[in-house]
């Protein structure tokens, strides 16, 4: 017979929600964009410290307020593809690992079975 797993075993292999996550990793980037941008508005800028190659990969972002606020918006969306991403990664390797780890052992239990015929 088997034992039920403890409450802490059953949350490390417990899937991550996609959306929430995404979401997650998606605001944490938009906040870090737009504080960078405001922190290097708000005190004097040193050299060095070049904001402006976001531009590269967000498009419409400058270093200025509005700046901020377009280069958030192209962080949340960049942070939640990757969080959703992650999450899928994430999920999909426990599931297969799962997987592979239950058949190996039903198969094991099961290896004797034509022995009882």
């Amino acid at each position: 017979m088997t034992e039920p797993l403890p409450h802490e075993l059953r949350l490390a292999f417990a899937p991550l929600h996609k959306r929430a996550f995404g979401m997650a990793v998606g605001a944490a980037a938009a906040i870090v964009v737009f504080g960078a941008t405001a922190v290097y508005l708000l005190r004097d800028p040193q050299p060095g410290f070049d904001l402006g190659l976001l531009a590269e990969y967000f498009y419409g972002y400058t270093v200025s307020w509005l700046g901020a606020f377009v280069g958030a918006a192209w962080a949340f969306v960049a942070g939640f593809a990757a969080g959703w991403f992650a999450a899928f990664c994430h999920n999909l390797v426990i599931a297969v690992s799962l997987f592979i780890g239950r058949t190996r052992e039903e198969l094991r239990a099961n290896r004797d079975f034509l022995d009882h015929i």
